[in-house]
Formats: C-alpha cells, sequence, structure tokens
C-alpha cells in the first residue's frame, strides 16, 4: 500500500513537473518570439526614420531650388524690362531736342534707374551663386542616399550568402562526421568480436592440449601482451570518435553563434549534438 500511495504521488509529481517544463518552454519561447518582434520593428522604424529624413532633406531643397529659379525668372524678366527701358532712354536722348534742364532732369532719373539696375543684378548674381552651391548640396545627399541604399542591399546579400555556406558546410561536414563514426564502430565491433573469438579459441586449445604450467604461463602472458595491445587499438579509436564528436559540437556552437549574431532564428535547424563515447563503453 505505501509503495502503490508513494508511486501514485510519483506520477502526480512528474506530471506536474512536466507540465511546469512546458509552461516555462512555452514563457520562454514567448518572450524569444517577443524579442525578435521587437527587434525587427525598432529597425524597420530605424530605417524609416532615417528615410523619412533623407526625403525631409530632398523635398527642402527641392522647394528651395524652384524658389530659387523663380526668383532668377523674375530677375532675368526685370533685367529685360530695365535693359528695354534703357534702349527706349537712349533713342530718346538722341531723337529730343528738348531744353538742357529737362534733359538733365532724364538723366539724373536714368542714373537712378541704371543703380537700381546693378543692384538688381547684382542680386541676381548673388542668387545664382546660391542656386549651384544648393544643387550641389542635393547631388551629395543624392550621393549618399545612394550609396547607403546599396551598402544595405549588400549587406543583406552577404548575410544570405553566409547563411547557404554555413548551411551547406554543416550538412558536409555531417555527412562525413557520420560515415567515419559509422566506420570507427564497426572496426570497434570487429575487434570486439574477434577478441571474444581468440578467447574462446585458446580455451578450447587449453582444454585439449593439457599444457604444462610453464607453457600455460608463457601462452597467458602472451595473450595479456595481445589483450593490451587490442585494449590500446580500441582506446585510439574511442578517442578518435571522440575527437570527431568534439570537432563537430565546437562547430555546431560556432555555427549557431553566427547565426545569432547575425539575427537568423536557430529553430528547424535540425542540428543535434553528437554524444561523447565513453572509456570501455
Amino acid at each position: 500500500e505505501m509503495d502503490a500511495k508513494y508511486s501514485s504521488k510519483m506520477e502526480a509529481l512528474q506530471e506536474e513537473m512536466d507540465l511546469r517544463r512546458k509552461t516555462e518552454i512555452h514563457e520562454l519561447e514567448e518572450r524569444k518570439n517577443n524579442q525578435i518582434t521587437e527587434l525587427i520593428r525598432k529597425h524597420e522604424g530605424a530605417f524609416g526614420d532615417i528615410k523619412n529624413y533623407y526625403n525631409d532633406i530632398t523635398a527642402k531643397n527641392l522647394s528651395l531650388i524652384s524658389l530659387l529659379k523663380e526668383q532668377v525668372e523674375e530677375m532675368k524678366k526685370k533685367e529685360i524690362v530695365l535693359e528695354k527701358e534703357k534702349m527706349d532712354v537712349v533713342l530718346q536722348n538722341k531723337e529730343l531736342t528738348e531744353p538742357l534742364q529737362q534733359a538733365q532732369e532724364q538723366v539724373a532719373e536714368l542714373q537712378k534707374k541704371l543703380a537700381h539696375y546693378d543692384k538688381d543684378k547684382e542680386s541676381l548674381m548673388n542668387t545664382k551663386a546660391r542656386l549651384k552651391v544648393a544643387q550641389k548640396d542635393l547631388k551629395d545627399l543624392q550621393w549618399e542616399h545612394e550609396v547607403l541604399e546599396q551598402r544595405f542591399s549588400k549587406v543583406q546579400a552577404e548575410r544570405d550568402e553566409l547563411y547557404q555556406k554555413f548551411t551547406k558546410a554543416i550538412n558536409e561536414v555531417q555527412q562525413k562526421t557520420g560515415f567515419k563514426n559509422l566506420l570507427l564502430e564497426r572496426k570497434l565491433q570487429g575487434l570486439l568480436s574477434l577478441l571474444e573469438q581468440k578467447e574462446v579459441e585458446l580455451g578450447e586449445v587449453v582444454a585439449v592440449s593439457n599444457l604444462d604450467p610453464s607453457a600455460l604461463s608463457m601462452v597467458l602472458h602472451k595473450l595479456k601482451d595481445v589483450l593490451h595491445s587490442k585494449n590500446d587499438t580500441i582506446q585510439d579509436l574511442q578517442l578518435q570518435l571522440a575527437r570527431v564528436c568534439k570537432a563537430h559540437n565546437d562547430m555546431l556552437q560556432t555555427f549557431e553563434a553566427k547565426l545569432t549574431a547575425f539575427g537568423i532564428p536557430l529553430d528547424n535547424l535540425g542540428f543535434q549534438p553528437l554524444a561523447f563515447p565513453l572509456p570501455g563503453q
């Protein structure tokens, strides 16, 4: 009754611990998925902010260029009008024979207009210089935007290429490691079978031949040497197998670290660490 009682308690406790383990695993996966989603959202937000920033700068520069172009057009129109007025005044000075005072007044008026024309012309030159500077800034910003887009595309391509190379390398190493482990295990099994067969044959020979103690001691000594040699061979094979397993596991850990560094999820990859053989197993 006590055994049945504690067995039922053990089963209930085991079910409770399994439920708790599943709950903790589920919570851990939820936190992991939330962190991945948050990281992706932050990256997308940062990229959107950079894109909006450069779009705003481009729009401001375009509006400034449009404004400067309008000012240049207005200055050109004013320059044409002033040129026409200047030509008209010159013609009038040649054709009219009015009194000297009227001519002097007209000359003074024309001098004022000429002063305004020089100011407008200087303003036009300054506006053209600002326009050239703004166009150069716009080209620099466009070039920087293109460089950033090319760098982003290049980083994505390098990440995809690295992921494919790691996957291919893991598959190749798994195939080679599995084949080598199989050969080592078969070789070990063959040596163990041969050892058992030799022990049986030796027992039969000793039983049939009725050797004297000295000869039997010599045979047993040689047998121990052979067994010691075979055991050394078995240990060497086990060490080789352990080294291959460790190399596989180290490479797998490096692969997982690289995937984690690049933000690639490790789910559904299907790579499991190999078990280390224990001495004497």
